[in-house]
């Protein structure tokens, strides 16, 4: 049995358990399972989340008189890194934070220990002064120099240079690569960039040239996110790389191009970016869009459909014929709505095709064409091509024109099953601007089963989340029903090694509309799109805002992400 005497940071632990954060016998607990796990009690504590590292920081740096500083408030950029090279910094477990005159202020983790000291002092020749920050911080900072300096300096995984690269354009127009863009480190570092994206799930991919650096970011659960700086005197080599492998012409530099490159990472899986490159003031900047076919394969249980809505959708698109129409913003995941709903569908019995700019996810059992407008192939076209091959369900990528949405609500007319999307805010938006592009109001009535607008919004973190308390006046005011007003159990984002800034993963957000009598009567009378909201409400359709605050209710993700992706307030 371990005494008092034997616990790490001894008085810290006493005046955690005078002021209440723990008990005398759940501290001799812990100081015990820590031992057999090899850790100190402090990370013992801090990991399992028994106390919370802020608390346990402040308390060691008034134990040992050493300030404290939180990492989160700091830019890495301003770091002061080449006072200390990553091998000491590595070493020591150590990070230089800013340089005062002939001081040096590094952030340490343990008080009891200034290893290192004399070695950075030799090396940058200042005076190192410590400050006490959280030891998980630390760490996740110091991983992430590290592996961005690994990424730029050390390209030593062989699997970089073997990776299975394609154009995705058959074409070949592209000019031959330089030696420059052959560089073996450029093309080790573009592939370690293209594979880190997939491993972690992200959706693009943007490279951004300025005057003094180069930015890459990725876009993960639809927040853009920093996640590497290299010199920008390497842009050119980095963009010049990517667009040989896109099959664009490298020497073109002046004009937008488009690309696709696919990767096959194993005999069953291979994944496509759609790339594009854009002239800007101070070079290319280049955004990757990843498609991966699993993204379609999630299941319709799993995109966030309220029971109700989840029986409309496939009840609509279990229909003989009709139209069936996706709206939201870009990047609102209607994409993979209609593919979930088209894999449903994809049996052999089935004749499925499809037009998209471009195609994003390939099934295999679906007919799917690019449309190339500079070469007659128009969505239009495609269409016409469509009904002259015995087709049962057709989905078309987006009706933007008259033309196209005359064709696809006589196809459904006449006995076709037809899926699309349009660019609105909400379902009874889509109906107005079906009208404002001349479509007759009787066609419409006749040709729209079901219209589905929808939004993507943030998963609050189940090993994070927090309570959050709010005043009854705000929660009114936000839509709560007074009634429930007690009985609510919300969340917010709290923060963890797990995921970003408390979210991971992203749910559907929905507004599921089919057309009752009284609807089709205010379309053929003119209604205009408040007209047509209000009666959608009577009838117990919940807008997106109403949705969005189901998934609260749930716990699913916080009020501030539904403010922050619903646009009625």
């Amino acid at each position: 049995m371990a005494t008092a005497n034997d616990l790490q940071f001894n008085s810290l632990i006493n005046n955690l358990i005078k002021e209440g954060f723990l008990t005398a016998a759940d501290a001799q607990k812990h100081y015990q399972d820590s031992q057999k796990k090899g850790v100190s009690l402090i990370n013992y504590l801090v990991t399992n989340k028994f106390v919370n590292s802020t608390v346990i920081a402040s308390k060691i740096s008034i134990e040992f008189g050493v300030p404290f500083f939180d990492l989160d408030t700091i830019n890495v950029k301003t770091l002061p890194l080449e006072l200390v090279n990553n091998t000491l910094i590595q070493k020591y477990n150590v990070l230089p934070l800013q340089k005062r005159g002939m001081t040096l202020f590094v952030a340490i983790s343990d008080p009891r220990s200034f290893q290192g000291f004399d070695e950075i002092k030799f090396n940058s020749r200042l005076n190192p002064e410590p400050i006490l920050v959280e030891e998980h911080k630390l760490h996740k900072v110091i991983n992430a120099l590290l592996e961005a300096a690994e990424s730029m300096n050390n390209f030593l995984d062989s699997d970089l240079d073997n990776l299975d690269i394609s154009g995705g354009d058959d074409d070949d127009n592209s000019t031959s690569a330089t030696s420059d863009t052959e560089d073996a480190p450029i093309v080790r570092f573009v592939n370690k960039i293209l594979l880190d994206a997939i491993k972690t799930g992200v959706s693009d991919i943007h490279l951004e040239p300025y005057e003094k650096v180069f930015r890459i970011r990725y876009r993960s659960d639809g927040m853009l996110h920093e996640i590497a700086s290299p010199p920008s005197s390497i842009s050119n080599r980095i963009v010049s790389r990517i667009k040989v492998m896109s099959k664009m012409d490298i020497a073109e530099r002046r004009v937008p191009q488009d690309g696709r490159i696919k990767m096959i990472l194993s005999k069953t899986r291979a994944i496509d970016f759609r790339v594009n490159t854009c002239p800007t003031l101070f070079g290319e900047k280049v955004v990757l869009r990843i498609l991966d076919p699993t993204n379609a394969q999630l299941g319709i249980e799993k995109l966030g459909f309220e029971p109700e809505q989840q029986k409309l959708f496939l009840d609509a698109i279990n229909k003989p014929y009709g139209m069936v129409l996706v709206t939201g913003p870009t990047g609102s995941g209607k994409t993979v709505s209609l593919y979930t709903g088209l894999n449903i569908l994809n049996i052999p019995e089935r004749n499925i095709s499809t037009a998209e700019d471009p195609v994003e996810i390939t099934v295999e059992g679906i007919n799917q064409v690019n449309v190339n407008p500079k070469a007659g192939l128009t969505f239009a076209s495609a269409l016409r091509a469509f009904l002259r091959q015995d087709p049962d369900i057709i989905m078309v990528g987006e009706i933007r024109d008259f033309e196209t949405a005359e064709i696809a609500v006589k196809a459904a007319q006449t006995g076709h099953l037809v899926l699309s999307t349009l660019h609105t805010n909400d379902a009874p938006q889509t109906l107005n601007r079906l009208m404002q592009m001349g479509i007759p109001a009787f066609n419409i009535v006749s040709a729209v089963v079901l219209i589905m607008a929808q939004r993507l919004a943030r998963r609050l973190c189940e090993h994070c989340k927090i309570p959050a308390d709010y005043s009854k006046d705000f929660l009114l005011g936000a839509g709560f029903k007074v009634e429930e007003i007690g009985q609510l159990r919300l969340f917010k984002a709290g923060g963890c090694e797990l995921c970003s800034h408390g979210y991971k993963g992203r749910v559907g957000i929905y507004q599921v509309m089919t057309l009752s009598e009284k609807m089709r009567a205010l379309i053929l009378q003119g209604g205009n799109a408040m007209q047509l909201a209000e009666q959608a409400a009577s009838e117990g359709i919940n807008d997106l805002r109403a949705s969005g605050l189901n998934k609260v209710r749930l716990g699913i993700t916080s009020f501030e992400e539904i403010d922050r992706v619903t646009t009625e307030h």
